[in-house]
């Protein structure tokens, strides 16, 4: 009863001061989290996933008073580490933040998944995007993506574009621009962004399709050209690189990162970490965070995320399948 008072006095004593009693956050109608809770990352530590999971997974310990690990459970191009958030018991204890590759691409990619994104995950919330950017060697006489088609259309065997491997999103992005332009491209798939960089800068490749993250530096300072942004509109921080749909090619294609839970998982822990996790990626350094590792942040509702999921299925299975895409 003493401490009750107490607790009375000093939060009028400190609202009266213009201040507040900062108190962890609990899911509305319980007491979760109780305990540190696993946030399963599918893909390698280093890598821009599992930054953005330290980023949030720190932010959601000190909102909610509990250790949020990070736990790093890689291979199948992110299905092993997907997998185990769906296969978890749905008690808010085990999270994952994935992309749009194991939530949406890969089902159509592989020929069996050991999990399906609609019936057994739970949509959480939408984290950010990573745009694409389709660069080429300054020497290619192409100032725009209009014109390096142009190019590629009339000199096939001289133009070609790299991309980071097969059935990444770099590689569906080119298929993708193939289909829209009418314009097949002759493409070398490459295993990761760095050896397809280390070509582009040396000629080798006249253009890559691949997420923006790891050519920021390159093209900053001018060593590669961007011809265009794939996302639907500009890259905050290179603003001067138009995207495909200002010069006309009707395209969209970035990398997503979203948070899922296990299918059954309760609506109040759900809401909780929606709200959580919107308050911290979209806040003004959350921002400026994400933006320093390519992502530009997207908040919003666990239905805002389904959406999300459907729309890619849709977009993205016409362009497997046209392709004949397969990774197993």
């Amino acid at each position: 009863m003493q401490r009750r008072h107490l607790n009375t006095w000093l939060a009028a004593a400190l609202a009266a001061a213009g201040l507040s009693m900062t108190v962890p956050a609990r899911a509305q109608g319980g007491n979760w989290p109780t305990k540190p809770v696993r946030l399963v990352v599918p893909f390698p530590a280093g890598g821009s996933t599992d930054m953005v999971a330290r980023y949030i997974a720190q932010g959601l310990g000190e909102k909610f008073g509990q250790q949020f690990i990070v736990d790093n459970r890689t291979g199948a191009g992110g299905n092993i580490g997907t997998d185990q958030v769906a296969k978890a018991a749905p008690d808010g204890y085990t999270i994952g933040l994935s992309t749009s590759g194991p939530l949406v691409n890969n089902k159509f990619l592989y020929k069996s998944l050991p999990f399906d994104p609609e019936k057994d995950l739970t949509p959480i919330a939408l984290v950010c995007e990573i745009p694409l950017v389709i660069a080429s060697n300054p020497k290619v006489p192409a100032k725009g993506l209009k014109e390096f088609l142009a190019l590629a259309k009339a000199q096939p065997a001289q133009y070609t574009v790299g991309q980071p491997g097969n059935g990444t999103i770099g590689h569906l992005a080119i298929e993708q621009l193939s289909m829209v332009s009418g314009v097949p491209l002759t493409t070398v798939a490459y295993r990761g962004d760095t050896p397809a960089m280390t070509d582009l800068l040396s000629g080798s490749i006249q253009a890559l399709s691949a997420p923006i993250t790891a050519f920021i530096p390159n093209l900053s300072a001018g060593r590669l050209r961007g011809l265009a942004v794939t996302s639907a509109t500009r890259f905050p921080g290179l603003r001067d690189i138009p995207t495909a749909t200002e010069q006309g090619v009707d395209m969209v294609a970035t990398v997503w990162f979203a948070v899922v839970g296990p299918a059954g998982l309760p609506q109040e822990v759900v809401t909780a970490l929606n709200t959580a996790i919107n308050d911290i990626v979209g806040s003004t350094y959350g921002r400026a965070k994400l933006q320093t590792l390519g992502a530009v942040v997207h908040t919003g509702s666990p239905a805002q995320l389904r959406k999300a999921m459907d729309v890619d299925a849709r977009k993205w299975q016409k362009v497997i399948s046209t392709a004949n895409i397969t990774l197993n």
